[in-house]
């Protein structure tokens, strides 16, 4: 079966559209204006949930096996990313001082600033992040800030796959049931839950509603009705919360509310729109992107957190929309290049594993 590209081009455009959105919310926040800091998030991570409800299918051994291997990846990802922390205190401390160690944090911002700088090593943090609690990693402050995606995603697929394996007759009904919970909870938000279950509700919609798009395509007519709704559903939205709306998309990202949902409708319409109709024949940098998504994700982390120290420097001195531009591009060549580096202690790690297997096996 031939992969399609138009998926692996669309991941791509996502992956591209975190970094920027990162590079405009964490660092950005010192010189980028808030309005374009929301626009944004036009193309936002509920694309992502979209593309998994495409590709995935009721095979639940098959889904298992691929949440199993992506765990492992992202346990040797972190457990990279606590030794690199970690070995930078110890640096640090070595060769210059706890002063040095603190106003080098400060570029994060007080917000990140750390207050417990010490070598010895902090294993609670590893163990944590293993189980998916993300305490903050101090010297990459935006790995932990971009992760609840994973454990979102987590739950998400084991849901999916279970629905789609055992209620594969009653699809409509569960997305029914998601749309319902996502209206009740903002309708009545004093019932709102804490944890995942507002995450989940609305983009386990979208992972169902995109799985029920898999192979098909949006006939030409339907579409301007399509961007019309969405036009007009963004015209409630400012003309019942008030134009002050529009900067408080963000804070209704977590977990997402009416404005946000409202907010995404535009970029899920475009994806299904172009789904079956924009065809990509040859693979370029964007699908390389989309193909190693995981691996772009966990880079721009560590990319977005180093652009800090160039944002500091330069701001005073360099237009703000041109330094956008010029820490945007850096940030996905940094992305690029640790994300060629991640992949290889990946493979490193999962090297170091299969040796123990073979060393332990009876």
């Amino acid at each position: 079966m031939n992969r399609d590209l138009y998926i692996d081009f669309a991941k791509g455009l996502a992956t591209l559209s975190i970094i920027f959105i990162h590079t405009a919310f964490w660092s950005g926040q010192f010189y980028i204006p808030a309005e374009v800091r929301v626009f944004s998030l036009v193309f936002d991570v509920a694309l992502f949930y979209a593309l998994s409800g495409i590709t995935s299918g009721a095979n639940i051994e098959k889904t298992f096996y691929r949440l199993l291997k992506l765990q492992i990846t992202y346990m040797i990802f972190v457990t990279f990313l606590f030794f690199l922390d970690y070995f930078f205190k110890v640096f640090g401390l070595s060769f210059f001082s706890v002063e040095w160690l603190q106003n080098f944090y400060s570029t994060f911002g007080s917000k990140y600033a750390t207050t417990n700088i010490s070598t010895e090593p902090q294993w609670q943090n590893l163990g944590n992040w293993y189980l998916h609690q993300y305490t903050n990693a101090d010297t990459f402050p935006v790995v932990m800030g971009s992760f609840w995606y994973l454990k979102v995603y987590f739950i998400l697929a084991v849901f999916g796959v279970l629905i789609l394996r055992f209620f594969s007759k009653h699809i409509n009904w569960f997305i029914g049931l998601c749309i319902a919970l996502t209206l009740i909870f903002n309708l009545f938000p004093w019932f709102y839950p804490t944890g995942q279950v507002g995450y989940v509700a609305f983009y386990l919609a979208v992972f169902l509603i995109a799985n029920r798009m898999k192979g098909k395509k949006i006939p030409s007519r339907i579409i301007p009705a399509l961007y019309a709704a969405v036009g007009i559903l963004l015209i409630w939205m400012f003309w019942y919360y008030g134009s002050e709306i529009f900067y408080k998309i963000n804070k209704n990202k977590f977990p997402p509310k009416t404005p946000y949902i409202i907010w995404t409708l535009f970029s899920l319409v475009t994806l299904f729109v172009f789904y079956n109709r924009l065809k990509i024949t040859k693979e370029n940098f964007i699908t390389y992107i989309g193909k190693n998504a995981i691996f772009f994700y966990f880079a721009q982390g560590i990319s977005s957190s180093l652009v800090y120290f160039l944002v500091v420097h330069f701001k005073q001195d360099v237009p703000w929309w041109i330094l956008m531009i010029l820490i945007y591009i850096t940030n996905i060549i940094l992305a690029t290049t640790i994300a060629g580096f991640l992949m290889k202690v990946d493979r490193l790690g999962w090297n170091i594993l299969e040796f123990l297997r073979r060393k332990t096996a009876s």
